[in-house]
């Protein structure tokens, strides 16, 4: 009776609060695009902790100061090792606003509580639940290249670091981004899967990307433990890369509504999976919101105050804003290093506590920049 209650808190007010900030008075201009506002990059800190680790990926800011985690700080994950190797970062870092730079945890791949598939490299999902506990993907290489990935795992860790739990199976399978939303004990987690056949594929297109919703319930202070997994998308087209080892769908974003966003690399779109917190079946890849126009591999995904849907381009540096509706009616070149202009320097991106700045990891110089 407590896993059900705590199953069916969720999606009553998740949806409730979202429909309430969905709505807008009846004639209402369009309010300008949020990225309007922010005119300026800057560098806030370098990445690299003392292990040497590189490539910034996941990118959270933290609600809650609890433990060791401190509010408005951002949390980042590295994906590569000092050797540069891909799948092999075991590293987050936590950055303040002003740019001091400490080591949240290093992850020992051989001192893990449960199981994760191929070890430790630290991708793109990320995120922090009520409690302090932060969730981590795992997509994990053991020379860097494709050839060796392996499946992977989520690694949950309390708020000083430390593991306490590893979440696998059961259609994890290269956990490659995330977002979240929690009510009560009980959080929501909306994960993207990138090797469903793609290293078989040897880099060819292969259309088994999926998202999970995974249902996870936090008793007392023990780690949040899974209670359903849920494919809610599928058939999102992944292939493997030697630049980016893997290409897939990869930022998600919950909307106002409930619908969640689903920024797809391979062929330059969004898509919309309806009902994402209560659906019990996979929309496939759901209604395609935009594609094309300035979309150049899309990666990181975030949503923006009104509900617009923030993307950043693995292909050129730039940093796009679509209106839930599909209309892209915002583009700035956030990064220009390397050639082309911007190309592979982008991954993460969160907005700052207050929503007025985008925080996003730099790529090209292992380091936290913000627009602002």
């Amino acid at each position: 009776m407590k896993l059900r209650a705590c199953s069916n808190a969720l999606v009553t007010t998740a949806l409730t609060l979202g429909l309430a900030a969905a709505a807008s008075p009846a004639g209402a201009a369009d309010p300008p695009p949020f990225l309007d506002r922010l005119h300026t990059v800057s560098a806030v800190a370098s990445t690299v902790p003392e292990n040497g680790d590189v490539n910034p990926y996941g990118t959270f800011t933290i609600q809650e100061s609890v433990g060791d985690l401190h509010r408005g700080n951002v949390l980042i994950s590295n994906f590569n090792n000092s050797a540069n190797l891909q799948g092999t970062g075991t590293t987050l870092v936590q950055v303040t606003p002003g740019g001091s730079r400490t080591t949240f945890a290093t992850i020992d791949p051989n001192n893990l509580p449960g199981p994760c598939p191929g070890g430790v490299g630290l991708t793109t999902a990320l995120t922090v639940l009520p409690g302090g506990w932060v969730v981590v993907g795992s997509l994990p290489t053991a020379d860097g290249t494709s050839d060796t990935a392996e499946a992977g795992c989520l690694l949950v860790l309390d708020r000083h670091g430390t593991v306490r739990e590893t979440i696998a199976g059961d259609g994890i399978n290269g956990p490659w981004d995330m977002t979240a939303v929690s009510t009560g004990k009980r959080s929501e987690l909306f994960v993207t899967n990138v090797l469903n056949g793609t290293v078989a594929g040897g880099g060819a297109e292969v259309d088994r990307g999926t998202v999970l919703r995974i249902t996870l319930c936090t008793e007392d202070d023990q780690p949040p433990q899974r209670v359903a997994t849920t494919e809610i998308g599928s058939g999102f087209p992944e292939r493997t890369d030697p630049a980016a080892l893997v290409v897939g769908p990869t930022g998600v974003g919950l909307g106002h509504d409930g619908t969640l966003f689903v920024a797809d690399a391979v062929l330059s779109r969004i898509t919309a999976i309806p009902h994402a917190v209560a659906r019990t079946d996979s929309a496939g890849i759901g209604r395609v919101v935009t594609e094309g126009g300035g979309l150049n591999a899309p990666l990181g995904l975030a949503i923006a105050p009104r509900g617009d849907i923030l993307t950043v381009n693995g292909g050129d540096g730039n940093i796009v804003e679509t209106t839930s509706e599909g209309r892209q009616v915002a583009s700035k070149q956030i990064n220009n290093e390397g050639t082309p202009p911007g190309a592979g320097a982008l991954f993460g991106l969160a907005l700052d506590l207050d929503q007025d700045a985008v925080y996003f990891v730099n790529d090209a110089d292992n380091a936290l920049d913000v627009l602002h």
